[in-house]
């Protein structure tokens, strides 16, 4: 069982994670964005899965040259 108070870390660090990334890039300022809180999540939902799961995800890219042989 977790514990509830390392979930509550866990959770504070990935709003602050996203509240960081929300801060948009200067080509994202240009281009404009509705929600920069969802966009920030989404961001980092991907990078996250990416760091997790590099073979799949790889292999799943259009982005990511070469194989993990």
């Amino acid at each position: 069982m977790s514990d509830p108070r390392d979930e509550a870390r866990n959770d504070e660090h990935n709003q602050e994670r996203i509240e960081e990334r929300a801060e948009l890039l200067p080509e994202e300022q240009a281009a404009g964005s509705d929600d920069p809180r969802a966009q920030a999540a989404a961001i980092l939902e991907e990078s996250d899965e990416r760091t997790e799961e590099p073979a799949r995800t790889r292999a799943e890219s259009t982005q990511t040259p070469g194989t993990d042989d």
